[in-house]
Parts: C-alpha cells; structure tokens; sequence
C-alpha cells in the first residue's frame, strides 16, 4: 500500500481565505492540512513577515499609498495594509476576512499549539534583484533565528526557488529538511535535488510523472510538487507516487484522498 500523501495548504487555503493570512492558515488546520504552506520575506527592519509578493500586490492588498516593496518598510509601516478585504477573482469560494494584517513569522509559528500540524516556509529570493531581500545568509538565519525560538526544528521544512537560500539553511541547521523548488523544462527530479543540497524537490505539478518521481525515490528523494487544485490532477500525482500535494484547497484534496482510499 502506498504511504499516505502529506496535503500542504499552499499559502494556507487560498482558494477558500485571503492568502498567507492568519484566517487562511486557522482554516488549513481545522481541514486537517499535515502542513501549513507559506511565504516570507524581510521588512526594513528585519522582521520575517509571511507573505508572497516581495512588492505588495495591488490585487491582493489594500493600500494605503507609499512604497509597496516589503524590504522598504518597517513592519509598523507594513501593518497598514489590508490584505484580507479584496477577494482573490481566481478562486469564486474565497471569502475576504477584511482588517486582516500580513502576520509574521512568529504569529504563524504560535499555530503549533493547535495540534500536530507542520509548516513548510518557502523562503522567496530574486538573484537578480537583491535589493528586494537581505543576502542569503542573514535571510536564512533570521527565518531560522524565529523556528529555533518555537523549538519547531523538527515541524519545519523549507522551500525555495532559489537554492542559495537552502545551502545557507543547511549551514545553519542540519537537521531542517530542504525542499528544492524547481519550474523549467523537464529535467531530472533528483538531480535538482542534488544542484541544491536539499532532501526532497518540489516540482510544478505537472513535471512530476510516474517515471521521474520513481526515479527521485530511487535516488533517496522526497517529491511533494505544486500547486495542483484540480481532480484530475490530484488523480496523476497520486498515480505517480508523490510524497505530498501543494494545494490552495486543502480539505478538497483531503476529502479526495479520503475517498480514493476507501476506493
């Protein structure tokens, strides 16, 4: 029997709540999300705050006027965002949860105590644009600096696209799990893995076949792609082994994963 599939809320439940809010993480854990998937990036002053854009979106938040780059403000100045008001158009179900505040790190870490729930921090970085981030050491230390403050060493891993970020983490912290963020064209899962230093990849859905995730397994390597809402989908990544699902609608693919089960 193939191993349960880990769901990974993907920025909580977005396609339920206003994305990496405090709302959308709470709904993912009472769904029954095993981890709460999310984004952080740095303030001025070097607050780590979960959010996925490293410049505000106006689509997503509400703004009050000034700058909009997160790196540029203090974390006082950033709490005069809404980003709970404007509902997302891509996903009809979501319903706002207006006064919302971009949490940092730390208010989402405190979630821990409702229950088993794990946590999967993508820390985002643009090699070309460095300005929008501190370099790649003090940004993994200071995301480390707050899971070492929870003792959640071993409730967390973390994910990136940018494979500076992991090799900084497994410095710091070997005992994190590193996840390897890779979209491009099709290439070998485990060997992106490896360029990376990192324990398991996380792929665009759609590049996780059966071959390549046995081969990713073969090679000693966790596979847990994103993001995929769809049934169809669902249907593929289980059919192709994976070890976990990135989704913006968690208890969807936990009702799935129920019924397939029982199948």
């Amino acid at each position: 029997m193939q191993p349960a599939i880990q769901v990974h809320g993907h920025r909580g439940a977005r396609a339920l709540r206003p994305e990496n809010t405090l709302a959308a993480f709470e709904y993912a854990i009472a769904a029954g999300a095993d981890f709460l998937e999310m984004d952080v990036a740095v303030t001025r002053d070097d607050v780590v705050v979960v959010t996925h854009d490293l410049k505000l979106n106006r689509r997503v938040f509400r703004p009050p006027g000034g700058p909009r780059v997160i790196r540029k403000l203090t974390l006082a100045e950033l709490q005069r965002y809404d980003c709970g008001a404007l509902r997302n158009l891509r996903f009809r179900r979501q319903i706002p949860e207006p006064g919302s505040r971009i949490p940092t790190l730390d208010q989402v870490l405190e979630l821990a105590h409702r229950g088993g729930v794990r946590f999967n921090i993508e820390i985002k970085s643009v090699p070309e644009r460095p300005e929008l981030t501190p370099p790649p050491a003090p940004f993994a230390e200071l995301v480390w600096n707050v899971i070492r403050r929870h003792r959640l060493e071993k409730r967390v891993m973390v994910q990136s696209f940018d494979f500076r970020m992991l090799v900084a983490m497994r410095a710091l912290a070997p005992e994190i799990r590193l996840s390897a963020l890779y979209v491009g064209r099709p290439k070998d899962l485990a060997l992106i893995a490896r360029q990376a230093g990192a324990d398991m990849v996380g792929p665009y859905h759609a590049l996780a076949t059966r071959r390549r995730v046995a081969a990713a397994h073969d090679a000693g390597f966790a596979v847990v792609p994103w993001t995929a809402n769809r049934r169809r989908d669902w249907r593929r990544l289980i059919a192709a082994g994976v070890d976990g699902i990135i989704t913006d609608d968690p208890a969807g693919l936990i009702a799935y994963l129920q019924l397939a089960t029982a199948q």
